[in-house]
């Protein structure tokens, strides 16, 4: 395998992970219940019963993982910030100690180097918004918009960029839709209330941060939809899930304008939640960047049974599987990229790769599938700059083992490994490889 890819100048590497997932101190310091807490507390609803109350305790161990950032040569770091630490019930007052935490995290991450990127809302959502309505509340995406100045005030002298939400669609259909994320609710189609008013609080974030001199990106999780056939009806049941999970996210962003939305038997307004100049206030504030967390693609046919929804998802022959059975398919992400220029030609901004990672059963040594999903990401991706993607950066998901939602501690994506018993840290031989590339293309771009 190479040990650089060709990769321009400037290209920024960094690793990602999210609040939830790793911080823990949940009662502490004046912290406000989010979501997950109350999702977690539901009997079966996380694999095991396990929480993020602990997680990779990082709210005290940030000092010790950002030496492992360093370790690794980061160029930058995005990770998330905690809704409910800052403002704990979701509006109102906010919490001095939540904001101190972000401002140490920041200040320690520029003094080893490395470019925080944070993300405003990576899913844990204070409950008292939640008891209010949640995302399906039109006030939720005013109050985002406050929540942001009161962080974009704090940190924004020292954090240049920032990502407003990480992947709507995700939130939406496994948290309002489907059910098997916090909130927990199983609406369906009528879950879409929940995606506009994400967007809007978007947009209205946006217009805060811009306001501030600081640039914005969006990231969602992104695929490139496959029809299992060239038939009429499988074209159609994939052209109906591009929508839903890509265009329905992207369009009203970067064009000002929903997808048409008739093939989901989805009304224009999303059922009253559309209103005049809502989609002025998504679009106009702009993009600096949009965040692309790619994993795999998804094959979609017609519909075998009548019922609510227009297409099936199946599986893709003779694809290997990652350890959470997901589709390993590297090309996938030069097809993606392709495709979003294809689609919104000049009004696609610059493009980073926020998230992109694989889980890997253990034990395993010397961790060569971790490694060999990278490379061959990183490969694909080298291509699709080569031909013309405009890709300015990586964040690899992720830098420790953590609380993966609804599986609990049962998936393993880290480049370091922690025991949850003891949160010892060991870096993975994968954490060494992604060390020396990132090594070697500096290097190389030096000379």
């Amino acid at each position: 395998m190479p040990d650089r890819f060709d990769l321009p100048a400037g290209f920024r590497w960094g690793a990602a992970t999210a609040a939830y997932q790793i911080e823990g101190a949940v009662g502490e310091d004046g912290r406000g219940a989010s979501i997950w807490d109350t999702f977690c507390a539901r009997p079966g609803a996380v694999r095991d019963g396990h929480t993020g109350a602990v997680a990779c305790d990082h709210y005290h161990r940030y000092a010790e993982d950002i030496g492992l950032m360093k370790g690794l040569g980061l160029d930058g770091y995005r990770f998330s910030v905690a809704w409910p630490r800052v403002v704990p019930a979701g509006a109102g007052a906010v919490n001095p100690a939540g904001l101190a935490f972000y401002d140490r995290l920041v200040d320690a991450l520029l003094g080893a180097g490395i470019t925080p990127l944070p993300t405003l809302f990576h899913w844990d959502l204070p409950q008292g918004l939640e008891d209010a309505g949640g995302w399906l509340n039109r006030d939720t995406a005013y109050r985002f918009a406050d929540y942001a100045a009161v962080v974009a005030d704090r940190l924004g002298d020292r954090v240049p960029a920032w990502i407003t939400l990480n992947e709507p669609f995700v939130h939406t259909v496994f948290g309002y839709a489907l059910g098997t994320h916090a909130p927990g609710r199983t609406m369906m189609f009528e879950a879409l209330p929940a995606a506009h008013h994400q967007l809007l609080a978007h947009g209205l974030a946006a217009t805060v941060l811009h306001d501030r001199g600081l640039e914005v990106m969006l990231s969602n999780n992104l695929t490139p939809v496959w029809p299992a056939s060239s038939s009429a009806p499988d074209l159609a049941a994939a052209s109906a899930y591009d929508t839903l999970h890509n265009r329905l996210f992207t369009d009203p962003v970067l064009l000002g304008r929903h997808p048409d939305l008739s093939a989901l038997g989805v009304p224009e307004d999303i059922y009253g939640a559309v209103r005049p100049g809502d989609l002025d206030l998504i679009h106009a504030p702009g993009l600096d960047g949009l965040g692309i967390n790619y994993y795999n693609p998804t094959r979609v046919a017609a519909p075998t049974a009548p019922g609510l929804l227009p297409f099936d998802l199946v599986d893709i022959p003779d694809a290997p599987h990652t350890a959470f059975g997901w589709p390993v398919v590297p090309d996938g992400l030069r097809q993606l990229l392709h495709g979003l220029k294809e689609l919104y030609g000049d009004a696609l901004p610059p493009l980073t790769i926020t998230e992109n990672g694989c889980s890997v059963t253990e034990p395993t040594t010397p961790d060569q599938p971790r490694i060999d999903f990278m490379s061959t990401h990183l490969d694909t991706l080298a291509t699709a700059v080569a031909e013309g993607a405009d890709v300015r950066g990586y964040y690899t998901w992720s830098l420790l083992d953590n609380f993966e939602w609804a599986e609990g501690y049962h998936q393993r994506f880290g480049l370091v490994h922690v025991d949850f018993a003891t949160q010892e840290r060991t870096p993975r031989a994968s954490y060494g490889w992604y060390r020396k590339l990132i090594a070697a293309h500096r290097a190389s771009r030096a000379r």
